[in-house]
């Protein structure tokens, strides 16, 4: 049994208050009080993992979870508050400073479908609402490219947070009613951009017109002239709009594909959804744009 206790960190707990907790040292991240302020509006007792402290000479020097103790600072509206602490008293700073940059290294990340079917599973909202909206078109989310299954977890619930669920339930409807659930039309750039369209043209977009025209046209057309033109789901939208307005006297407007621009999402660097925050799709030269496609002709 002796032998089994060196698989058993020399470790022992303890609850130290925040002020009496020094995060400083210079292999920490700098601190990012977006993600501190964003984790402190949905505080949740629960998620919050034990302090790694390493106490070297009388020093409490935390080494792994300098966000949340500020989390629990902000909520609780006091540096008084103590924390459950993991406490090493064996560490020499350079041996901290290891285990900060290689602790996530042999961590396997959760998959977008292992999140979703977990809140599922929890009965959140969100997900239910997606997985019954998925489910009425006569399809199903799955981790694995199945015939009726959407791969593409994380853009259901992107297109979800970011235009609305009437906005998913358009992009289902046109995406499944034209090209009649094949695979790749249900793609994170093809929904992406079909959603952009939804979003700048609303109303303006015939749902008859667009099946009819688009249904005319290869998924695999459509991303080699997405990807002609341009990279990520912009690139999808133009491909579309230009499939869209071929042959129309009335054609969709470009400029107001580009004066229509969502809040868009990134990671910050705790790997934390930065909602609002622009992603890193350039800007658009509305101008330009506009220049080059007032020279095409509505037959084009």
């Amino acid at each position: 049994m002796d032998d089994l206790q060196q698989y058993v960190p020399n470790v022992h707990f303890e609850q130290i208050p925040i002020k009496n907790l020094v995060s400083n040292q210079e292999y920490q991240r700098n601190l990012s009080m977006h993600h501190v302020q964003r984790a402190a509006t949905h505080f949740d007792l629960y998620q919050i993992n034990p302090v790694k402290v390493s106490r070297r000479d009388g020093v409490n020097y935390v080494f792994n979870g300098q966000h949340t103790i500020e989390i629990i600072s902000l909520v609780s509206g006091s540096r008084e508050t103590p924390v459950w602490c993991m406490i090493y008293d064996d560490l020499e700073y350079s041996h901290e400073a290891d285990i900060f940059a290689n602790q996530m290294k042999y961590v396997k990340p959760l998959l977008p479908y292992e999140i979703f079917m977990a809140n599922i599973e929890a009965e959140n909202d969100k997900q239910l609402i997606i997985k019954d909206l998925v489910e009425s078109y006569d399809m199903t989310i799955s981790s694995t490219v199945t015939p009726n299954g959407i791969c593409a977890v994380s853009t259901l619930e992107n297109i979800h947070d970011k235009y609305g669920f009437h906005v998913l339930d358009h992009v289902l409807r046109l995406c499944i009613g034209t090209w009649e659930g094949a695979q790749q039309s249900l793609s994170a750039n093809m929904m992406n951009g079909v959603a952009r369209l939804i979003f700048a043209y609303g109303d303006a977009i015939k749902d008859s017109v667009f099946k009819e025209k688009l249904g005319r046209v290869s998924v695999k057309e459509i991303s080699r002239t997405a990807k002609e033109r341009r990279a990520g789901s912009l690139g999808y939208a133009e491909a579309i709009l230009i499939f869209y307005n071929k042959k129309s006297h009335y054609p969709l407007k470009w400029e107001t594909l580009y004066k229509h621009k969502a809040p868009k999402r990134t990671f910050n660097q705790e790997g934390t959804l930065d909602e609002g925050v622009l992603d890193s799709e350039p800007e658009e030269n509305v101008e330009g744009q506009i220049d080059i496609f007032q020279s095409l002709s509505p037959s084009e």
